[in-house]
């Protein structure tokens, strides 16, 4: 077997170990502007974790530090670790492209490749990180990513159809399979129903809490129903007074929403601000 074979049977037969994610001390700036002071949070593994908090707060900034993509900005720095099983992922000695391959990214806008196929985005995160797989090896997993999107059903007739011409939810949850489709360890969640319809998100939601037995999930929302429907933890971020996005209270989901240590949690998730 080539090691190209290898990697393609490891992708398809073995099942993913599940990650713990850790943040320890994370502070990040935009040039001179701090917008994240000393953030610490454990991910367990195999679990969901809501991110809440106002707008502003930041949320969208702490998940893209977790999926590298912070540093693309150029005049982003950060300090502290982000671990995955004690890996910081960034240490100088893991490329960037082998830390995304552990941690996928679902954007709030859908952003499936429109013109390609349905098939096409699904497969295609096996060409961005070079793997090789034969036509039997690339059907067992398109089916097996859409259907753990909840999305197979409705598209196994037209796989060769545009991506670009699926609904929105059905375009998110394509992109939820794309994600799954090179087996990550974890998968981030910005904001990922905040453009869709009621009945498109709980197919989400639904998608969320199946995916949690196989794959860590950290999902920023706004949504506070969202949040304690399909979490089993959540922190709570807030920025005061111009003073940068801290996490004030982090927990179990039950207990941040029925019986939270801080009043200012206590607001947050009645409604009472934000």
């Amino acid at each position: 077997m080539t090691t190209t074979d290898s990697a393609t049977t490891a992708i398809l037969d073995q099942p993913t170990r599940l990650a713990q994610l850790e943040a320890r001390n994370v502070s990040a700036w935009f040039g001179d502007h701090k917008v994240l002071d000393r953030v610490s949070l454990l991910m367990p593994a195999g679990k969901v974790t809501a991110l809440i908090g106002p707008s502003g707060c930041g949320k969208s900034t702490f998940l893209r530090i977790l999926n590298r993509m912070h540093e693309l900005v150029p005049t982003a720095s950060l300090a502290g670790e982000v671990l995955i099983d004690d890996r910081d992922i960034y240490d100088a000695s893991l490329r960037i492209t082998d830390a995304r391959r552990q941690i996928g990214m679902v954007f709030q806008k859908p952003n499936p490749f429109p013109a390609m196929s349905i098939q096409d985005n699904v497969t295609a995160g096996l060409l961005l990180t070079g793997v090789k797989a034969d036509r039997a090896t690339k059907e067992q997993l398109l089916e097996e990513c859409l259907t753990k999107a909840g999305l197979w059903t409705e598209v196994k007739d037209r796989l060769r159809q545009p991506g670009g011409g699926l609904s929105g939810g059905q375009q998110q949850r394509l992109c939820i399979a794309r994600s799954l489709a090179v087996s990550p360890r974890i998968l981030l969640m910005d904001e990922p129903c905040s453009a869709l319809d009621p009945t498109s998100t709980r197919r989400i939601e639904q998608t969320i809490k199946e995916l949690a037995s196989e794959v860590t999930v950290v999902i920023v929302t706004h949504n506070m129903q969202q949040a304690a429907r399909v979490s089993d933890q959540c922190a709570f971020f807030l920025a005061e007074a111009g003073t940068p996005g801290a996490i004030i209270e982090h927990g179990p989901t039950n207990l941040m929403f029925d019986s939270p240590q801080d009043q200012r949690t206590f607001d947050y998730v009645n409604g009472r601000f934000g």
